[in-house]
């Protein structure tokens, strides 16, 4: 198991990385679109868990409910 993203990772502040996309500060945040989400970015690896590998964050897991600045909706 990979561990989880740190919220002062300094990755996940320069991409604002949430780990609940409900709680989105859309005035830091103006490219965020209700229902953007980690476990439909096309970054995101994980399967149907909570948490799972992203290719923003190598050798982090992120929360499948989170979202950052990166976020790219899966085709």
């Amino acid at each position: 198991d990979l561990p989880h993203l740190a919220l002062s990772d300094p990755t996940a502040i320069a991409l604002n990385y949430t780990e609940d996309a409900s709680k989105v500060d859309k005035a830091k945040a103006p490219t965020f679109v209700a229902g953007s989400v980690c476990a439909n970015c096309n970054f995101f690896q994980g399967a149907a868990a909570a948490f799972g590998p992203c290719a923003l964050f190598p050798g982090k897991a992120v929360n499948a409910k989170g979202w950052c600045a990166g976020y790219v909706k899966k085709a």
